[in-house]
């Protein structure tokens, strides 16, 4: 089986790579250390979890110039078409399978972004390699039922407290999870979500089973 390739991009912004083909999140392209702007991006899909401008970002943009479809909740989905976009409104809870493999949406606990809208996360199975990616959240228990819904072995997780969780929760989070990789997102950016990774890493290792793989943005990662 292919090889995934994992691209930390910046902020809450990544793209999975395989089979030809590619995807993104939330992709917030300002400051990223490789300089991408959305021409750059080539995605078949994007994943929008909220409206805010630091996860909103180039959507419509890049998916006007590759023809990609974006996967949102309803709310999302509805600006995206307004906007000249291909869009695949879901909303938390759903299901739906592509062409490259089953999504869910998850709760996250967290604005919005949008009138009448909610945040989300979402786990995807990409051709085989399946993921949870929380998108902006706080902790919450229900987080535990995620694995008995969709088994997944990667979780993308908020650290940089102050809008989502902090280290100390997003660990919490971890032992609900039990994926068996971890990778921190969503951290010094800014001032207000600076924080030590390293230290994040050592504390979930110690007391989960999980491996936490700390990607620095602009960094490309296979996936185990």
């Amino acid at each position: 089986m292919t090889a995934a390739k994992f691209h930390y991009i910046n902020h809450a912004c990544f793209a999975i790579a395989k089979n030809n083909s590619a995807i993104i999140f939330d992709p917030y392209l300002e400051g990223n250390p490789q300089d991408l702007t959305a021409k750059d991006i080539k995605v078949d899909y994007i994943f929008i979890s909220h409206g805010h401008f630091d996860h909103l970002g180039s959507a419509f943009e890049i998916a006007k110039n590759c023809g990609a479809t974006i996967i949102s909740t309803a709310e999302i989905a509805g600006m995206a078409t307004e906007a000249g976009c291909q869009a695949h409104g879901m909303h938390l809870g759903g299901t739906y399978t592509f062409p490259f493999g089953k999504v869910r949406v998850t709760l996250a606990f967290h604005g919005a972004g949008v009138p009448g809208g909610h945040a989300c996360g979402f786990v995807v199975d990409f051709y085989g390699t399946k993921l949870y990616f929380a998108g902006d959240t706080a902790l919450f228990s229900d987080m535990q039922l995620l694995p008995k819904l969709d088994p997944f072995d990667y979780a993308v997780l908020p650290i940089g407290g102050n809008f989502t969780m902090d280290p100390h929760d997003a660990a919490l989070a971890c032992e609900f999870l039990k994926a068996k990789y971890v990778i921190p997102i969503h951290y010094n950016t800014w001032p207000p979500i600076a924080q030590d990774v390293d230290a994040f890493k050592a504390d979930v290792e110690s007391k989960t089973a999980s491996k936490v793989l700390v990607v620095k943005p602009g960094e490309v990662i296979e996936l185990l």
